[in-house]
């Protein structure tokens, strides 16, 4: 896997210590995260609209403990991070790494006898997958869920471009019948805000 991939999911909080740079799907795999992932905001500046704001609902928040901003500053910035760089699902609009195998085609597997009779079905759409791996009948990586749309997110096995492999979408209501692609990994990862990107976020919009 590229040392660039590895060093952003760092940043973000990911623990690399067991991989072994033997194969790329393997070094996923053995990678977690105790922490949860939030996009940067690209809509608009977050000083004019609400909706912007870089997490849900931290505007409230920061009102809430506006004395302890005035009092302890670094306190304050401590207690942000406390709140919503941890495991939780209550809901902020975060996402999390999952990093685990998904084999709905590969016999012998719980995944095969829990979603095959599913996959095999007319409505099925792997179209934007075999774009770009040449496979029909893909093993996956389980790599993303979110709270949004699509709401998980997978890679193959096969793609051909195993140190940067693509991501693809897809929302559970509409499992793998609808399907998108949603760039390299390494792009995808730098959607993606460190504790320290967001906390320059709050600062530019309560310090100036």
């Amino acid at each position: 896997m590229k040392k660039e991939i590895l060093d952003r999911i760092q940043q973000l909080g990911g623990n690399i210590s067991k991989v072994k740079g033997l194969s790329s799907n393997n070094d996923i795999l053995s990678i977690t995260f105790d922490t949860v992932l939030y996009k940067r905001p690209i809509d608009t500046p977050w000083e004019k609209a609400e909706d912007s704001e870089p997490i849900y609902g931290i505007s409230e928040f920061i009102n809430e403990n506006h004395e302890l901003f005035k009092k302890d500053p670094k306190a304050f910035y401590d207690k942000i991070i406390e709140k919503y760089y941890r495991l939780t699902i209550e809901g902020y609009g975060q996402m999390f790494w999952e990093g685990q195998p998904f084999t709905p085609y590969k016999q012998g597997t719980e995944d095969y006898e829990e979603w095959n009779d599913e996959f095999i079905e007319d409505d099925i759409d792997l179209s934007e997958i075999t774009k770009v791996t040449n496979e029909t009948t893909p093993d996956f990586i389980y790599l993303f869920s979110s709270y949004g749309y699509p709401d998980n997110y997978y890679i193959c096995l096969s793609d051909p471009n195993p140190e940067n492999p693509t991501l693809f979408g897809t929302d559970h209501e509409v499992f793998f019948r609808e399907v998108t692609n949603e760039g390299n990994l390494e792009d995808f990862l730098n959607i993606f805000m460190t504790k320290e990107e967001l906390l320059e976020i709050v600062k530019k919009r309560i310090e100036s």
